[in-house]
């Protein structure tokens, strides 16, 4: 069955072709598993709230009759502005317009937000441009350029609310526009596409730009709402669509809402927030968090940008997922919001998720994959920029920048074949990591550090879940020995100049790029020496070397610029005396690399390296490998190139000096 909407139509229809449904959810209430929703181009002011499932063998799929064409926001225009002082004008909207959700009554907050709470879930638009709140109109009138903000052109734009009884009072200075000759709304709905129950399974969502809502702040622990998203369930298919100024997450792959746990620490605070999180955990099982239930979603060829919490979040919700083909950038950019759960992608317990091929730039972290990495896969993407402009200031509660970040996970976990372009490249507070074929310009940061906490004058370890090959289901939880790396065939230069050089490895701004940092891990050889007894030990003798570091792997890499080399590495190439220039551009979308690096590699080369090159994570004991367990051969770079019996090293298969990457 196919039903029609169309936002033009003279009348409410039945969904047929000559009579189409004017609402999208109209069509939602009814359509069942194999059924087709065809979209006509407009504007649809609504929440959609799918209410069936799709089957594997017969999903429901939502079409945007013009690629972008239909438009799917929660926000309402808003006129009738009257100035009220200088730039500033003000407007009062009745609350009823709200129904049980005001976003100017509800604010941004709860665990793991570090900022202060004084933001609202609400916003004001001016044309695309989601303007700063203020804290007090005095604030608003003065329209201040913000020191924090990535873009403080664009932060003298200021908007201010209070209430006054049953009315939303508003306030904001555009800056010398007169608000009624402009597009200006105001978000009011929470969610744009999302289902209201779990387990609405096998859906299609292609060809939209969903815009502009009202969404909460995701915590892991909680309920990670988002302007779209699966809300617990498997499969869906999220493709060709964009998705824009929310003022927390974009898509939302994230948790499902469990009374007992929610916002527990931020309402309660008596127990701490990492044990919500081992809570969420083993509570998730109870729950469904099965294989077989939940995940394996896949997000395609979307544009996702200028959302200020995350542009993809999920905690387990997200799990044998791909997110691929996608560009995303302008994540947390004005600096108002601040936590622990801010990048361009945030997923706790991406077990076997594969993030390919993607654009992501101008972001407060690129790629952040906490707790629970397990099989995870980080290959042949683009990121730069994911770095605070000097020019700006830390903002309260901000995170650190970055391109990946890997945390408190025991692996396997593989970054291959990546550009890397910011100041800091790699952060890994984390083991079992493998990086192969990634040509990187940052440091590596939080090595041997970022974990643990001494409290009371102990120490407080940071044990995280560890599962079954390739399932939910947990097989253990450990604290974070560190090590267990494998660093092959990668190359990395100095390009950043290194303004302090009293930060070490084990700080997330660490400056100096290379493996240098590995040097405080054993060799695979010297670690195993340790179990090596002429008598069979006693348990006890063998605490330190339980609880000591783990073995790292180096080699093939080439260094460049002061790039510094592990100790371990012995087949390796460093070049110290020559000039090695990179430069970046992208101009509307076309991505340039130049570089003469490749003039100075001469002939060094390594082998292919494989899944059995690379050999078990540690603590879960899992190969480096495909999601379905087949081995993984590096034989295909950045483009998907094949490389020969031997390769030079870096995401590259043949060296040259200019790279079209997008």
């Amino acid at each position: 069955m196919i039903y029609y909407v169309n936002a033009s139509a003279a009348r409410d229809g039945n969904g047929s072709k000559d009579m189409p449904f004017k609402h999208i959810n109209d069509a939602a209430k009814v359509a069942v598993a194999g059924d087709e929703v065809v979209v006509a181009p407009g504007i649809y002011r609504e929440y959609v709230n799918p209410i069936n499932a799709g089957t594997k063998d017969a999903r429901i799929t939502y079409r945007s009759e013009e690629p972008l064409g239909a438009v799917i926001t929660g926000a309402e225009k808003v006129g009738g502005w009257t100035q009220y002082e200088g730039n500033v004008w003000t407007v009062t909207v009745d609350n009823g317009v709200f129904g049980d959700y005001n976003p100017y009554t509800t604010y941004v907050c709860g665990d793991w937000y570090f900022a202060p709470t004084v933001r609202h879930t609400g916003s004001v638009f001016l044309g695309d441009l989601m303007m700063y709140e203020t804290v007090t109109l005095e604030e608003c009138i003065e329209g201040a350029v913000e020191p924090h903000s990535w873009v403080p052109e664009d932060s003298k734009y200021k908007w201010f609310t209070k209430q006054d009884g049953d009315k939303t009072v508003l306030y904001a200075n555009f800056q010398g526009k007169n608000p009624n000759e402009e597009d200006v709304q105001i978000s009011v709905r929470r969610n744009c596409f999302m289902p209201s129950k779990t387990g609405v399974g096998y859906i299609t969502v292609s060809g939209f730009l969903i815009t502009k809502a009202a969404t909460t702040w995701a915590p892991p622990a909680s309920y990670q709402d988002g302007m779209i998203g699966p809300h617990w369930s498997k499969g869906w298919i999220i493709e060709d669509c964009e998705i824009s100024n929310s003022k927390c997450c974009g898509i939302s792959l994230g948790k499902y809402r469990d009374p007992e746990n929610d916002m527990y620490f931020y309402h309660k605070h008596v127990k701490s927030p990492t044990q919500m999180e081992r809570d969420a955990v083993c509570r998730g099982q109870y729950h469904g968090w099965l294989k077989e239930r939940v995940g394996s979603h896949i997000i395609r060829r979307c544009h996702v940008h200028h959302c200020e919490q995350t542009g993809i979040v999920g905690r387990m919700g997200g799990v044998f997922s791909t997110i691929e083909d996608c560009h995303i950038h302008h994540c947390c950019e004005s600096q108002q919001l601040g936590g622990a759960e801010t990048a361009g992608i945030k997923l706790h317990a991406a077990i076997d998720v594969t993030i390919r091929r993607n654009h992501i730039h101008h972001s407060i972290l690129g790629v952040w994959l906490d707790w629970e990495a397990q099989g995870a896969r980080i290959s042949q993407n683009l990121m730069h920029d994911n770095m605070r402009p000097e020019y700006s200031e830390p903002a309260e509660g901000a995170m650190f920048s970055g391109d990946v970040f890997i945390e408190v996970g025991h692996g396997p976990t593989l970054i291959d074949n990546n550009v890397l372009l910011s100041r800091t490249g790699i952060v890994i507070p984390s083991q079992g990591i493998a990086c192969v074929h990634n040509l990187v310009l940052g440091s590596f940061g939080l090595i041997n550090s970022g974990v643990d906490s001494v409290i009371n004058g102990q120490r407080e370890p940071r044990y995280t879940p560890y599962h079954i090959r390739h399932r939910t289901e947990v097989a253990g939880f450990m604290t974070i020995l560190h090590g267990d790396d494998r660093i092959y065939n990668n190359i990395f230069i100095q390009h950043y100049p290194i303004t302090d050089p009293e930060k070490t490895p084990a700080d997330n701004d660490y400056q100096v790029v290379g493996t240098a940092p590995f040097d405080i891990f054993p060799s695979y050889d010297e670690w195993i020496a340790q179990f090596n007894f002429e008598k069979e030990p006693q348990m006890r003798e063998l605490g330190l070397a339980h609880f000591g570091h783990l073995p790292v792997w180096v080699e093939g890499n080439a260094y460049f610029g002061g790039a510094t080399v592990c100790k371990h590495e012995t087949k390796k190439y460093e070049n110290t005396e020559d000039q090695i220039t990179v430069e970046f551009t992208d101009q509307d979308g076309v991505c340039t690399l130049k570089t003469n690096v490749y003039d100075f590699l001469a002939d060094f080369r390594d082998g292919i390296i494989t899944s059995d090159t690379l050999g078990k994570a540690f603590e879960p004991e899992q190969r480096f490998e495909n999601p379905d367990g087949s081995t993984i051969t590096f034989d295909a770079d950045f483009f998907g190139d094949h490389r020969g019996i031997d390769c030079i090293p870096g995401p590259f298969a043949e060296g040259k000096d200019s790279f079209k990457l997008f």
